[in-house]
């Protein structure tokens, strides 16, 4: 018989490089499988710590972002108008030494005058030491846009936070409960995870508007109003209150739920916890009956302990805490129709947390010994953990939802114990052991101290001797006091209006403000390309440094083209975000796999140069040279403090290799390349638990090189630096806030977790979300080809109630409306989805001309943002004041508080609005892209 011949086992590659995944935030281990120098194929690496081989979507069609035709091919400078994409190739020393010509006189009469802000770069402990090197107070990437409300929040309150601080305790939780998690963060670990702990039988729970990923996986689905998650997680706090279901002993130990609370109100300290002379916290010690240092030996905390002086009887936070929440306000039946959710079901959720947080503990036959000096035979934990991302984070209340989330968890003695939420090194980390915020600038000397932190009052701002902000985009002010991320979303907005100083050049890097990074694309277009009535432009220069030909391309000035993540070095570094998991101390690298076929060059590696051409302390040589040849020389030999470098694993000691804290290593990259590259330091067993107060833990962190000293501290559940807030606002101190902030601040800065609606116009009566598909990351996949086939176009999906109440049916088109804008788009009927909730995939929209996509691909056509109904600034109030859309306390973009109206529409060709086209240097890409060998 003729039967065809086929191999069945044919040569896929001949050599795999090992390194790590950059298409999302997961930073998984992949095999980049090679073929005649071409990159064949991708897997993961099933050695690695974070995926252990597993691969997603993303990850596998990473190939395709590699060969992607929108890579951009040399360094640019514009020769059009801003927005015609007319550009001239110019050589790298052009390049560089345009850039310098513009923003070295700035760093020697106005440092302040260049804002450098990033998107999700992976490495801002080395960008921001290039920004303060520099001089400029304007500094900070993409996480005011993103999550700041969820990793501040959680770093006030307990020292870290979900996802990049921390993971359930996959092995042990019984009850996992999810609240607003994106689809696209953490993918691989979280499926693993969830995939672990349902195959034991344990429970998962949902609590999101939209019914999908992991949500319907989800044995119960919870399906709340947008923007009330606090308001039913203060809701579970009373019920569990009310049983009596929290953990007295956890509390009394490991928070400061026993410290004494300055109660005379009469007192310019009111509010603030009563100290002795040494500045140490007060607890009432249940052997003695008296006031006592919170961490003197063999203390016994009393949570019922009161303490009177002068007439004035001082009580501790936890009967604070249980008067607040105990009262009638957060009962089910009060807070029911405002989450949507039924109060039977609020109580049954609390009364599960309640029966496996208390009936189902977990116990490890595993000694420890805490801070006090006191062991304990076993470690016992309660199983039940949560996980969260930006969905209660992005709304103008997202701080304090976040902080009742972690108030909720810690109530119930969940967090770093057996079967809860577990920190990741080289977290935990309270607030206080963060650097405080700096903005004193010098012209021609290096920025005071680093750009970002974590204020413990009003001392803390960055403000002008005159009281105005120090900042451009007026972080850490009385605005937003909190902003540990900067505002990213707010600089073109600022600069724009002048608000509050003019700057000479923005530069930016893989931040498309143009399209989907912005709050109101159509409006940023106008500010970027707007002129003054001399006829130059507002913003004068405009640099900007990206891999490929995105919608921001066509506005800047200057374009400094990056290499692929296949194509360059890279550090997942511990002074940063490393690659850890909870049990392991972990960092990472990326290297070239393959060279670069165009003439670009990875951007830190630029920044090395630009440092040095500027004379950065810190980039050169005491004679002036160089001190760099390029960031893989950086990772290798740059020490942060001594001994500790970007990399922790293979450094030299007195005896030869070591890991943690060492001298550089010349042959550390090639030692991470030979394991895969990453390395991994496992936690010892008695240091696993209990990390903020186990003292195994804190000495293997200092040998390690984690922290410098043993730095034990108790969870806040009243946040002091909140009440000193509070206190100015109220006329105390010496540093005051505008007046038409003081009623805000006092409102909304509670030290105790607080929830407040947020703005709101009855004219607009529906929620409108976004949210990113597991296939896609911020906007760099809808790209690639593989992955648009899952997502070449998004309709709005609407709930069954607004389908039939507006005689809707999936494929018809409906005009959107907000107080911002109007879109016109198609829609979709999704049945699991909050009854008054409206939403789309985020970013999948393009704009005609960018991405090398075809002027008819779905995206530009079909495809659309939910950006052109939101704004930076709220609708004006009648004040003549500028209102940000953002939370009050760290200014994080309020883009889900987004309220609309709906009607149906006619068919449309496009999806509207539709922007003209744009000219992109690089072209379309094929209509077939074939590998050559």
């Amino acid at each position: 018989m003729n039967q065809p011949k086929i191999d069945t086992s044919p040569k896929v590659s001949d050599e795999v490089r090992k390194t790590t995944c950059y298409m999302c935030a997961c930073r998984c281990g992949i095999n980049v499988h090679m073929k005649n120098g071409n990159v064949a194929y991708i897997e993961g690496n099933r050695d690695h710590p974070v995926n252990r081989g597993v691969l997603c979507a993303k990850g596998s069609a990473g190939i395709m972002q590699h060969t992607a035709p929108s890579r951009l091919r040399a360094p640019m400078k514009r020769v059009g108008p801003r927005g015609s994409g007319e550009f001239q190739e110019i050589s790298w020393d052009e390049a560089l030494e345009l850039a310098v010509s513009w923003i070295k006189p700035l760093r020697e009469t106005a440092p302040e005058k260049l804002a450098f802000f990033t998107g999700r770069d992976q490495s801002q402990s080395f960008t921001g030491m290039w920004a303060q090197a520099f001089g400029t107070p304007n500094y900070a990437a993409h996480g005011g846009f993103c999550s700041v409300n969820m990793a501040t929040a959680g770093i006030y309150t307990m020292g870290g936070a979900f996802w990049e601080f921390g993971q359930p305790d996959w092995d042990h939780t019984k009850l996992f409960i999810l609240f607003g998690v994106a689809e696209d963060h953490d993918s691989n670990p979280i499926k693993m995870g969830i995939g672990k702990i349902k195959a034991r039988g344990a429970r998962v729970i949902g609590v999101n508007p939209i019914r999908s990923g992991y949500n319907a996986v989800a044995d119960d689905w919870y399906g709340i109003t947008p923007g009330t998650d606090g308001l039913l997680i203060l809701s579970l706090i009373h019920c569990l209150l009310k049983a009596g279901k929290i953990d007295l002993e956890y509390l009394a130990r490991y928070t400061n739920a026993p410290v004494l609370v300055n109660s005379d109100p009469k007192s310019d300290e009111y509010g603030l916890f009563l100290r002795d002379d040494d500045g140490k916290e007060l607890v009432v010690d249940r052997r003695t009956g008296k006031p006592t240092p919170v961490d003197a030996d063999g203390v016994e905390p009393d949570l019922g302990g009161h303490f009177r002086r002068a007439g004035i009887t001082h009580v501790p936070v936890l009967h604070l805490l249980a008067e607040k929440y105990l009262d009638p306000q957060y009962a089910p039946e009060a807070v029911a129709d405002r989450c949507g959710i039924a109060a039977t079901r609020i109580r049954a959720l609390a009364a599960e947390i309640a029966r496996v947080a208390f009936s189902e503990t977990v116990t490890l036959n595993q000694p420890w010994t805490d801070f006090r000096g006191v062991t304990h035979e076993t470690m016992t934990g309660r199983p039940v953990a949560f996980h969260s991302m930006r969905g209660i984070s992005a709304h103008a209340n997202g701080f304090q939802t976040a902080r009742a989330l972690h108030l909720l968890q810690i109530l119930i003695g969940s967090v770093e114990t057996p079967g809860g939420f577990r920190f990741k090194p080289p977290y935990p980390k309270p607030s206080t052991a963060h650097p405080k915020p700096h903005c004193k600038v010098t012209p021609g000397k290096p920025l005071d101290g680093p750009h970002l932190g974590y204020p413990q009052g009003p001392a803390d701002l960055c403000l002008k001797d005159d009281g105005s902000p120090a900042r451009i985009d007026k972080a850490f002010t009385w605005e937003n006091p909190l902003s540990a991320h900067g505002l990213m979303h707010m600089v073109i907005a600022n600069a724009h209006a002048g608000d509050p100083y003019r700057i000479d050049t923005l530069f930016l890097y893989m931040a498309n403000m143009a399209w989907n990074s912005s709050m109101n694309t159509r409006a940023v277009i106008d500010m970027l390309t707007d002129k003054d009535d001399s006829g130059d432009y507002v913003i004068p220069r405009i640099i900007y440094s990206d891999a490929y030909s995105s919608e921001m391309v066509a506005y800047a000035d200057l374009i400094l083209p990056d290499t692929t993540y296949l194509e360059r070095h890279d550090c997942i570094s511990l002074l940063d975000r490393p690659i850890c998991e909870a049990d392991a101390a972990a960092d990472a690298i990326r290297w070239p796999v393959v060279e670069p076929d165009r003439n670009v060059r990875g951007f830190q590696s630029v920044l090395i140069d630009l440092g040095a051409r500027l004379g950065l302390p810190g980039f050169v040589n005491d004679d002036g040279s160089a001190k760099y040849t390029d960031y893989a020389d950086y990772i290798v030999n740059h020490e942060r403090r001594p001994g500790v470098g970007p990399l922790a694993g293979w450094r030299m000691g007195d005896k030869g290799v070591q890991h943690g804290r060492g001298n550089p290593n010349a042959a550390q990259i090639d030692a991470y390349i030979s394991n895969g590259g990453f390395f991994v330091e496992h936690v010892p067993e008695k240091a696993a638990y209990f990390k903020p107060w186990n003292k195994d833990y804190q000495d293997w962190a200092v040998k390690f090189g984690l922290y410098d000293k043993p730095a034990p501290y108790l969870f806040q559940l009243y946040l002091e630096p909140l009440r000193r807030f509070q206190l100015a606002a109220e006329g105390h101190g010496p540093i005051q806030p505008p007046e038409h902030l003081r009623d805000q601040i006092i409102a909304k800065f509670d030290p105790l977790p607080t929830w407040y609606a947020t703005d709101s116009d009855d004219a607009y009566p529906v929620h409108a979300l976004t949210q990113r598909p597991m296939a896609m990351y911020h906007s760099w996949g809808s790209q690639n080809a593989w992955l648009r086939q899952l997502h070449g176009r998004n309709p709005l999906y609407l709930p069954t109630r607004l389908m039939r109440e507006h005689g809707l049916s999936d494929g018809d088109w409906a005009r959107v409306t907000s107080p911002h804008g109007e879109i016109i788009v198609p829609v979709a009927e999704m049945a699991a989805l909050n009854d008054n909730t409206v939403w789309t995939w985020n970013a999948i929209g393009k704009r005609k001309g960018a991405w090398a996509l075809e002027p008819d691909a779905p995206e530009a056509t079909k495809g659309f943002l939910l950006n052109h109904l939101i704004s930076e600034l709220l609708p004006p109030r009648g004040d003549g004041l500028r209102w940000a859309n953002s939370d009050p306390i760290t200014g994080q973009a309020a883009w889900f508080d987004l309220k609309v109206k709906i009607e149906k529409a006619p068919p449309q060709e496009e999806s509207k609005p539709a922007f003209a086209p744009i000219k992109s240097p690089v072209g379309t890409g094929p209509k077939e892209l074939r590998r050559k060998s």
